[in-house]
């Protein structure tokens, strides 16, 4: 039995053993590091390996001035960790920092400066951009405050969905541009609460996994650019620009001036969980919002600039991420910081993965060289919390390294890919001699995943960075004029084609055209073999006018306009049931990729190819036509797909089904909804079995089944 609370000894480490600067203290314990609320008190630790002293910084919440700074004793020093408890503070009410000195020489890495008071790394909330889009005073000293974070949510029964890699459709969306539009209707417009809100047309949608650009804390207003065109200022509107990693952003919150972002985020997660959808989270481990040399301080250069960043022997920033500085990620105490923060982000937020930006870079060792095999990928591969966490790499960075293909997987990483992506594109185009590379990639990309499985890639055709899928097939050029650069930012070689018209057009054969093709890149996406991944809006056809890198863009070129969703309907409705069909073949979520061997049951290999004559692919340069037919095993049914880039129609003769199963039409993107597509299951059977006109430039799926296999 437990003694009466009264009779009860408290324990030892709640006893101060020192007093600094009025406040009651004692040695805290080096690990966890950040800040950590403990019996009587709150402990703060903080690594710096060239710190000759370490002052702890105290705000009251919101005041422009310190009501305490605290030096920690020698003696707390444990290392290179500053570790202490400080009693009798009200940890919801404060904010806090640090001021780091030791020496300045930036030839030898240390930009030590006691003057500048630094955010704690392992911050679990951050203060002063409460409010997106709200003018900082930066007049104001420590712009960025640590806060402390209580991890007392109610997660109920909710854990991790765990879905199948090969199951996953994956949307990428960004919180704030998802709802932001007057259009949405909900409640708390460009926040978590109201990506809440659109969870049922989520669902409705057949999305099972939420991909979010950075939600780390991050400062939108960190853009010294305007719209030359109007003259407004321009953001930091995709948020690649980290401040704080263990921190949700606090503009993202409805409820983030009070400080409950953590909270308002979690319960996102968990109403996501509830509805089926995992939630992946796009991280920025490759650089930081501190820049380079001319950059502010905010937190890493000012503790340890020499462990976080790669320099160059002359004390200069290495810029393998096209934005100023490079963090050091191989670093033995940057790995550990990285791994505890995505634990943080596992443990305490119920994240169901990430997918890792410019994530070559995490395999460069402290001078930029490649390494063979890099201690950090290994590390999250293994680490036992990640365990069961998703990973996905960009497999690529700005200093020229691309290694799509050729990552350092650890049976773990999948890629987002690229030629994927690259290739698709060309062939919608109706660029010559891409047939051969198309099959590659529409069965999992077996020369760049083979010992890895095709739910190593991930598949896409469009992301947050490039033109959305609308814009694709309606712009020859990008358009980036709004961005303030000349038009000079954003990739050139984008493989898109206008259709006809350069923007919008009242061409009808020229809108008709582009809604064929959307349809087109919609069913590739979805009958190829691998991970697929819808842009946000893409599935009704949501435009940026033409701007390839929307990056700065906090307005209608960036928000989901939610009155689209009834005026593009057709593809909408396109969309959604080419989900379900995926969903419906497991055929085509095969995690291993086809040989052509025979199934048993039907005597069909599982993949074969074939041209307008069935079992004859062209494979010559000119030829933009080719189908394929997967089998699966036991009952399931065949499915046919052909793919015309030609701009003429083309006779299809089709292979022969046994066992009494009849072609069925899914889907033709050359006929007018709503026989443009099916729904899964009630396929019209065809009437000349053995041939098919497939139009010019048009996808067309057919179901070999048996006649009565209908729902």
């Amino acid at each position: 039995m437990s003694e009466p609370a009264s009779e009860q000894v408290l324990r030892v480490d709640a006893y101060p053993t020192h007093e600094v600067g009025g406040y009651r203290v004692r040695a805290g314990k080096p690990f966890p590091f950040g800040a950590n609320v403990v019996p009587g008190g709150v402990s703060f630790s903080v690594f710096s390996d060239q710190a000759t002293s370490m002052t702890l910084v105290i705000y009251q919440r919101g005041e422009p001035e310190p009501m305490a700074e605290l030096e920690f004793p020698q003696e707390f020093r444990t290392g290179s960790v500053f570790a202490m408890t400080v009693f009798g503070l009200d940890h919801e009410n404060i904010e806090y920092g640090y001021r780091a000195d030791g020496p300045y020489d930036p030839v030898t890495g240390h930009r030590f400066d006691a003057r500048q008071v630094l955010s704690d790394p392992y911050a679990r909330l951050i203060a002063g951009r409460d409010v997106w889009g709200v003018e900082p005073d930066r007049s104001r000293g420590y712009q960025y405050r640590s806060r402390v974070c209580l991890q007392d949510f109610d997660w109920g029964d909710d854990t991790p969905l765990g879905i199948p890699a090969e199951d996953l459709v994956v949307y990428e969306t960004h919180v704030r541009g998802f709802t932001r539009h007057p259009s949405s209707q909900v409640t708390a417009p460009g926040t978590f609460a109201g990506l809440r809100e659109k969870i049922p047309y989520l669902k409705e949608l057949g999305i099972n996994c939420i991909e979010l650009l950075p939600v780390f804390e991050f400062d939108e207003s960190d853009n010294p650019r305007t719209n030359p065109e109007t003259g407004e200022q321009l953001f930091d509107y995709w948020g690649y620009n980290t401040v704080s990693f263990f921190a949700p952003k606090a503009g993202y919150a409805a409820t983030g001036r009070y400080g409950m972002q953590g909270d308002e985020f979690r319960t996102l997660i968990k109403d996501l969980h509830a509805a089926g959808i995992e939630v992946i989270l796009d991280v920025v481990f490759n650089h930081t919002a501190e820049g380079n040399e001319q950059g502010p301080t905010i937190s890493f250069k000012g503790l340890d600039n020499a462990t976080y960043y790669m320099l160059t022997p002359e004390g200069y920033y290495f810029n393998f991420s096209g934005t100023g500085n490079t963090v050091n990620c191989n670093h033995p105490v940057v790995r550990n910081f990285v791994l505890d923060c995505l634990r943080h982000w596992v443990a305490d937020y119920h994240i169901d993965g990430f997918r890792f930006d410019l994530a070559a870079i995490l395999g460069r060792s402290p001078d930029g060289t490649p390494l063979p095999n890099p201690p950090l990928l290994e590390l999250l591969a293994y680490d036992p919390v990640l365990r069961h966490t998703k990973l996905i790499a960009e497999a690529w960075d700005a200093g020229g390294l691309y290694e799509v293909g050729n990552f350092p997987a650890y049976g773990r990483w999948a890629e987002w890919n690229g030629k994927y992506r690259d290739t698709v594109r060309s062939f919608l185009k109706g660029d010559p001699g891409i047939t051969g590379e198309l099959a590659t990639r529409i069965a999992g990309s077996p020369d760049l995943y083979s010992t890895r499985g095709t739910s190593a890639s991930v598949n896409f055709l469009t992301a947050h960075d490039g033109f959305s899928l609308a814009d694709l097939v309606s712009y020859n050029d990008k358009h980036n004029e709004a961005n303030g650069e000349g038009n000079n930012d954003g990739g050139n070689d984008n493989a898109s084609w206008n259709c006809g018209a350069e923007g919008p057009t009242d061409d009808p054969e020229v809108n008709a055209l582009r809604l064929r093709q959307m349809k087109n890149a919609l069913a590739i996406l979805f009958t190829s073999q691998g991970i697929p991944m819808l842009l946000s809006g893409d599935e009704v056809a949501r435009t940026q006018q033409g701007n390839n890198n929307t990056y700065c863009q906090d307005n209608e070129l960036s928000w989901f306009d939610w009155s689209q969703v009834d005026e593009n309907s057709e593809l909408l409705r396109f969309t959604r049931e080419m989900i379900a069909f995926r969903k419906r073949h497991r055929e085509l979520r095969s995690t291993s990729h086809p040989t052509g061997q025979l199934r048993d049951t039907l005597g069909l290999p599982d993949i074969s190819w074939h041209g307008e004559r069935a079992w004859q692919p062209d494979w010559s340069a000119e030829s933009r036509l080719l189908a394929v037919a997967r089998c699966g095993t036991g009952d399931d049914d065949v499915v046919y797909a052909a793919m015309n880039s030609h701009w003429e129609a083309h006779d299809l003769e089709l292979p022969a089904l046994p066992g009494g199963r009849s072609w069925h039409l899914f889907a033709d993107t050359g006929a007018e909804a709503p026989y443009d597509i099916r729904t899964p299951g009630a396929e019209l059977e065809l009437e000349n079995a053995g041939k098919y006109l497939i139009g010019p430039r048009s996808v067309v799926i057919l179901v070999g089944r048996t006649p009565d296999a209908e729902l």
